[in-house]
């Protein structure tokens, strides 16, 4: 009885699918190619410069942050509260904002800066192709 209890721990603990439940946005594929050397991306090629890109539920926004590898950051532009119709504002400081309820995130992790927030920004993962071409995935 033992082994077969066990046995029903592992396979219920090995099929279960990654499911960050603090995420409420829509799922949606991304996979955004960016050529650094053209007019509207090259200035990412400067530390702490940052563009919106299309992609995403209402966009992206991409970031060199000048360290780590890759040193770039994206994050959708969707108010991680799934209330607003517009797309998040980022400034070039530290934080992304949603304009319908004032809730700010971290450009860094995502993470809620105002109080009462649970829900993260959603980031997405960049891979460096090479010094001038990344591609933004959500997988």
């Amino acid at each position: 009885m033992r082994k077969l209890l066990l046995l029903f721990l592992l396979t219920s603990f090995f099929s279960c699918e990654k499911n960050n439940s603090n995420d409420i946005l829509p799922n949606i594929d991304v996979n955004v190619v960016l050529d650094l050397n053209l007019p509207q991306y090259v200035q990412l090629k400067t530390p702490s410069d940052w563009v919106y890109v299309q992609g995403g539920l209402q966009g992206i926004v991409v970031q060199n942050t000048g360290i780590g590898n890759p040193h770039y950051k994206a994050f959708e532009r969707a108010c991680p509260n799934n209330d607003c119709t517009v797309p998040m504002t980022f400034d070039g400081s530290l934080k992304l904002k949603c304009s319908c309820d004032n809730s700010e995130y971290s450009i860094i992790d995502g993470s809620p800066q105002t109080t009462g927030n649970i829900h993260f920004a959603r980031e997405y993962k960049v891979n460096e192709i090479n010094e001038n071409t990344l591609i933004i995935t959500n997988y």
